[in-house]
């Protein structure tokens, strides 16, 4: 099969795209053929500085397509089958061999590119707003990043549960795109001071929960906007800068910071059968997955450049 490979880490030019070995499928795994790759954050992330597993190294976290393969104890798929898969490596692949527990049917009326792009945002999303951030109707969240996909979907989870949402983005070309998604606020933190204009927004109290996927120094302010027992959610480092933040404002106010990493509880039924729901309400068009662009696999050094250039509103696909 082809993939995008890298045989060290760097910037988006270490890809090549080479022919490698098909995947086996394991007696508890299926093999799909490949039709759409969701790229996240965390590929971008890992082929920067992550971990090779092997050499050359698949990157990516997520990939949907049609089910070839099945192993001898898998009962819950068929070959023909439409799958969307999540696994800590090999997406970014023409094949992709993943346990049958983290991949999830892709129902006949969605589109196997949006259904491509659901697991990770949304399950961590769903983790980040309520099984963490015990977010309640009537309250009022943070998103940061809000023009990524995890941001996407707290925003139209958080509507969808009666909060107020603020969001926050680069530019307000960008935030003009997430009103349509549920944002009641948004707040270019380049031109805007995020803290006071979220207690201009608050009456000076503070948000109930932020959901946070940028980390470093953003992190800090996160922690300065939320208000009387408010709640951080982090769940990323896109900004990619060390976090070194000062926590002594939390005590005074019972405040809580807590790390969310779906990756940690991914063969949980919880979590199992939340990703499904929420496949199953994009089909039903109660869920929105903006696609921003697609690129060939074998542009996967553009699609990188493209996703880091933080242009992007959406997911960015790479279609074998």
């Amino acid at each position: 099969m082809k993939a995008a490979v890298y045989y060290e880490n760097g910037p988006p030019s270490v890809f090549k795209y080479e022919d490698v070995e098909d995947p086996v499928c394991q007696p508890q795994g299926i093999v799909i053929k490949v039709e759409a790759v969701s790229i996240e954050g965390g590929d971008t992330l890992n082929r920067a500085g992550g971990e090779l597993a092997t050499r050359p190294h698949i990157v990516g976290y997520q990939a949907a397509g049609t089910v070839i393969e099945v192993g001898a104890e898998v009962t819950d798929f068929k070959v023909g089958d439409r799958a969307t898969t999540v696994n800590f490596a090999g997406s970014h692949a023409e094949l992709r061999s993943v346990f049958a527990r983290t991949a999830w049917h892709v129902p006949d009326n969605l589109d196997i590119r949006q259904a491509a792009a659901i697991p990770v945002p949304f399950g961590t999303a769903d983790d980040c707003l309520f099984e963490y951030g015990h977010l309640k109707s009537g309250q009022t969240v943070i998103v940061q990043a809000g023009a990524g996909a995890v941001g996407l979907a707290s925003i139209q989870l958080a509507k969808r549960a009666g909060a107020t949402v603020i969001a926050t983005a680069s530019s307000d070309e960008r935030l003009a795109r997430l009103k349509e998604f549920g944002m009641d606020h948004g707040i270019n933190y380049t031109t805007q001071d995020l803290v006071a204009e979220v207690k201009r927004l608050t009456d000076n109290k503070g948000v109930n929960l932020v959901v946070d996927p940028v980390g470093g120094s953003t992190l800090q302010k996160s922690i300065l906007a939320i208000g009387y027992r408010g709640h951080v959610s982090l769940v990323g480092q896109a900004g990619r800068d060390p976090a070194k933040v000062d926590v002594s404002t939390m005590m005074g106010l019972n405040q809580t910071l807590s790390g969310v990493f779906l990756g940690a509880e991914i063969f949980s039924d919880r979590v199992h059968d939340n990703i499904q729901n929420h496949i199953n309400d994009a089909a039903a068009g109660k869920l929105k997955v903006l696609i921003d662009k697609t690129f060939p696999l074998k542009d996967a050094a553009a699609a990188h450049e493209y996703i880091e250039s933080r242009k992007a509103v959406g997911r960015v696909l790479l279609i074998p």
